[in-house]
């Protein structure tokens, strides 16, 4: 594989060159901080353990800074972006840039929510920086739409980097820290300053690494049922659990015969318990017409 010249990643000067000539101004609404770093791009393509094999996908590439360090690794990469005036302009900046490498780029022009196939081989990773107001389902998304995808890479607001990671017992562990757990095993991966976007942002960053789990969670429920109950138990957090699920199993009482088949006190609440004991919970969940049966 020829290596690409040096200089083909994007600088600071390159980026606001590039949003002058497409009238591109960086909005709030879709998140829009584009990296202007050079050494910022390609430390998260080696943090995400990108290697020469692999066919990445890279969610919201904007101007294009990640996807050519992406490029200069990997063997193919897809972008998918939502912005018809970035979507249009990203394979002319690929091909000008890096052009040995322009074969290896594919471009999908939608909502990454909306994506539910990607062209040439399926992905064996994902590497994004995500807006904070989407970075959440559109990574559970992803990940769920695309299982071949084995490691993710994202980078998020920090406060959401902290909540994907977090652990059980954690005061930030909820919904985003149980169903990320579901697919991967999940941690942070570093932070990054806020002097390496333009604009910059007035929220720090951070990364989230994502090993996808090589054995699924052990469990007979449906991920949907699991997701139901992790909903359940977060929407009133500070409710006991046989309160919080009171709603989802039909009653207190019902909740509370769940929660004792499998094996979870009933005054526990949400963020002391596991992705595994949800799903327990989920799997022992009686309906009024099994009841009413005698199941």
């Amino acid at each position: 594989m020829s290596s690409p010249s040096p200089d083909a990643l994007l600088g600071p000067a390159d980026v606001r060159e590039l949003a002058a000539a497409l009238g591109v101004r960086p909005t709030k609404q879709r998140g829009q901080n584009f990296v202007i770093d050079a050494n910022t791009v390609r430390r998260i393509v080696r943090t995400a353990d990108v290697r020469p094999e692999d066919t990445v996908v890279e969610v919201g590439p904007g101007l294009g800074s990640l996807t050519l360090a992406l490029l200069e690794v990997a063997d193919r990469v897809t972008a998918v972006e939502i912005d018809d005036v970035l979507a249009s302009a990203l394979p002319a900046t690929i091909a000008a840039r890096m052009p040995t490498r322009a074969g290896r780029f594919a471009l999908v022009h939608s909502d990454a929510m909306d994506v539910t196939e990607l062209p040439g081989p399926a992905p064996t990773a994902l590497v994004a920086n995500l807006p904070y107001n989407v970075a959440v389902p559109v990574l559970l998304h992803m990940l769920d739409t695309f299982p071949s995808i084995e490691r993710t890479l994202v980078m998020v607001q920090a406060e959401v980097a902290d909540r994907l990671a977090a652990g059980p017992g954690s005061k930030v562990y909820g919904v985003p820290s149980v169903k990320a757990n579901w697919y991967a095993e999940v941690k942070r991966a570093g932070a990054i300053g806020r002097n390496v976007f333009w604009p910059a942002p007035n929220v720090d960053s951070g990364l989230v690494s994502l090993v996808r789990r090589t054995e699924p969670v052990k469990t007979t429920a449906a991920k949907r049922d699991v997701f139901a109950v992790v909903d359940a138990a977060f929407a009133q957090r500070r409710k006991t659990l046989r309160a919080a699920l009171a709603g989802w199993a039909g009653s207190a009482a019902a909740a509370e015969a769940a929660l004792v088949a499998a094996g979870v006190s009933p005054q526990a609440r949400g963020e002391s318990l596991t992705v595994e004991e949800f799903a327990a919970i989920a799997e022992n969940r009686v309906t009024e017409d099994a009841g009413a049966t005698g199941r």
